[in-house]
């Protein structure tokens, strides 16, 4: 029986939301919110295109933001949501800002650093580990990423054809 949604599915879906503010500005849709004490403090989503910066990933924007708003770069009392497993520089940010836990929606296969090609937030090499919880409405997440990247082959593919009929005169 599906009874009530649990805190961290409820802390997704508002992840779920700012991915899809994302996806309205063609962006590759992941989105972020980071929650103390039962409390959603920071939201973000990925803007890397439409502020033509590198570093405008949903985790660090939501980091930006929390720290700004806490007045401290330790967020050590945070919970992290993520529609997609975090890049290399995302879980290095996440662990330099001290975040205890990190809850994920769908892993990256290509470029996950939280277990799928590395696991960079949980060396013990480092002196932070942070605790991972994965799966969390992956269904929803997957799906979101996984029919943005069509239509972006849609979109692509269509152009190409419309570039070479151009060509055609």
């Amino acid at each position: 029986m599906r009874g009530t949604m649990t805190e961290d599915e409820r802390f997704m879906r508002e992840a779920l939301r700012q991915a899809r503010k994302a996806e309205k500005l063609d962006e590759v849709p992941i989105g972020c919110v980071l929650v103390k004490e039962g409390r959603i403090i920071a939201r973000g989503y990925n803007r890397r295109n439409t502020d033509k910066n590198t570093l405008s990933h949903a985790e660090l924007n939501v980091i930006r933001r929390a720290s700004r708003k806490e007045g401290d770069w330790r967020l050590e009392e945070c919970t992290m949501y993520i529609t997609l497993e975090p890049c290399q520089m995302c879980a290095g940010a996440i662990v330099q800002a001290r975040i205890p836990r990190v809850v994920i929606g769908s892993m990256n296969a290509k470029a996950g650093c939280a277990g799928s090609v590395l696991n960079l937030l949980q060396m013990e090499q480092f002196n932070h580990q942070v605790e991972i919880t994965r799966g969390v409405l992956e269904e929803e997440c997957s799906a979101m990423l996984s029919d943005f990247f069509r239509r972006l082959r849609i979109k692509k593919k269509k152009e190409k054809e419309e570039g070479e009929n151009d060509g055609e005169a």
